[in-house]
């Protein structure tokens, strides 16, 4: 509806978008007694255009033949000389074969010539002196007289006038309509409160969404959470998990795929869900009130303004830990990859401590990383718990329960990613002689120790 009438308003509506506009109005008071709404009264705007335009109008208003019959006495006129055109045109071509005796006679139009008489070579000699000579054709003759030239004259002259007529009854109905767009705005937003909550509503009862607690203090608690837009995608159902902050931030390490980045991502759906006044997909949710939710996961780089990916990263960063408060949720994946192990461990470990101890910058946060480094903050700090996704190891490989349990993760598991990806067989093995080497502190990459002093 507010297209439409943007369209409308702006002069680049056409006929069918206000045949739209009326049968979207006239849904109004069908939805109004099952909403126990009250909508303005539009029905003004719906019989004008109703008594207007005919049912199925062109697309465009060059096409003519938009206008019922009877909305204009000057246009119904013109409408009829142009229909009974061709009862004319048959009744004149059977008088002259009467009256001169030519079989062969016949009346027709082109665009280059207009109206003519076409009588064949054969009988040209029967032709009298009023008809006057046009064309000459290998077979036959074209002729035009006084009669047919003056209904030519009306023919054209009323498809002339019917178009001018049309074009400035619609611009008048046109502008007429603009002036409703108040109105119809009004019940535009009516409508599309409905249709938002009858969609959450309706989503609710077929996924089973609970209606969350939502309460002043800082508490967040999801008993058996979903990703809504995961669990819509599979078929084979989605393992829920629970979302307990036993402190503020959590150190969230594993593997690969195991499911760190779906479990935060929604965490932070449930949060807007539950902000917003929707059910969420849960068992139990109990949540304080949240005033933003930031976000840092994904690689990506603007080459445009010449920012890498980690450049993005951190500018990102920056703009969480600048504008985070104590009621906000933070979601942080995989910060400082970017980078060298030992800079990237470093930010990850210092954006995580500045967001424990700064105050007004306590948020509640969810902190994925394979830096296991990283789970030494629970040690520090008491604010600081750690969390894993469970992962099962058989000779075959490694299996991922998507469930997330308290501790920290004991290994990386990236050779067994690497060979769940399909990675070449001698790829796997030189990775795992590699891995080996390294852990047990083998040729390391030669360090420069000097860091450029910033500040």
């Amino acid at each position: 509806l507010e297209r439409l009438m943007m369209r409308i308003e702006t002069g680049f509506a056409s006929p069918r978008d206000l045949t739209a506009l009326r049968i979207s109005l006239e849904q109004v008071p069908q939805i109004a007694p099952l909403v126990e709404e009250e909508f303005p009264d539009v029905s003004a705007v719906i019989s004008k255009i109703a008594s207007a335009l005919v049912d199925q109008p062109p697309i465009r208003l060059s096409d003519g033949g938009l206008f019922k019959q009877g909305y204009d006495h000057e246009l119904d006129q013109l409408m009829t000389i142009k229909s009974d055109s061709k009862m004319w045109i048959a009744a004149y071509q059977t008088r002259l074969r009467e009256s001169f005796g030519i079989k062969t006679l016949k009346v027709g139009y082109t665009r280059a010539f207009g109206y003519y008489i076409e009588v064949s070579k054969g009988q040209s000699d029967r032709v009298p002196p009023q008809f006057q000579r046009r064309q000459t054709l290998v077979n036959a003759e074209r002729f035009i007289t006084d009669e047919l030239k003056e209904f030519e004259y009306k023919i054209l002259s009323a498809d002339e006038k019917i178009r001018g007529i049309e074009a400035r009854l619609f611009l008048e109905l046109r502008k007429e309509v603009a002036t409703h767009a108040p109105v119809v705005r009004q019940i535009a937003k009516k409508l599309a409160h409905i249709d938002c909550f009858g969609a959450l509503a309706k989503l609710a009862l077929e996924r089973e969404y609970v209606r969350p607690e939502v309460e002043e203090g800082g508490v967040f608690e999801v008993e058996g959470s979903r990703h809504p837009v995961i669990e819509a995608a599979q078929e084979n159902g989605f393992i829920p998990n629970d979302i307990h902050f036993e402190g503020q931030l959590a150190i969230i390490t594993g593997p690969n795929m195991a499911g760190k980045s779906t479990y935060i991502r929604q965490a932070a759906l449930i949060a807007i869900l539950a902000q917003m006044g929707s059910f969420v997909p849960a068992g139990r949710a109990r949540l304080g009130v949240i005033d933003k939710v930031f976000s840092r996961i994904g690689a990506s780089d603007d080459l445009a303004r010449g920012q890498s990916t980690f450049m993005v990263e951190m500018t990102e960063t920056a703009n969480i830990l600048n504008n985070a408060t104590e009621r906000s949720l933070v979601i942080l994946d995989e910060i400082g990859r970017g980078t060298s192990t030992y800079d990237g461990i470093s930010i990850a470990w210092a954006v995580a401590e500045y967001l424990l101890t700064c105050p007004g910058k306590q948020a509640k946060t969810l902190f994925a990383t394979h830096y296991f480094e990283m789970t030494e903050l629970a040690e520090k700090y008491p604010a600081a718990f750690n969390l894993n996704v469970a992962v099962e190891e058989n000779p075959d490989g490694i299996v991922f329960l998507r469930q997330i349990k308290p501790g920290c993760a004991d290994k990386s598991y990236g050779i067994h990613v690497a060979r769940l990806a399909g990675l070449p067989h001698v790829c796997l093995k030189q990775a795992e002689k590699k891995l080996h080497e390294l852990e047990k502190g083998g040729p390391k990459m030669k360090k420069n120790t000097h860091q450029l002093n910033l500040f």
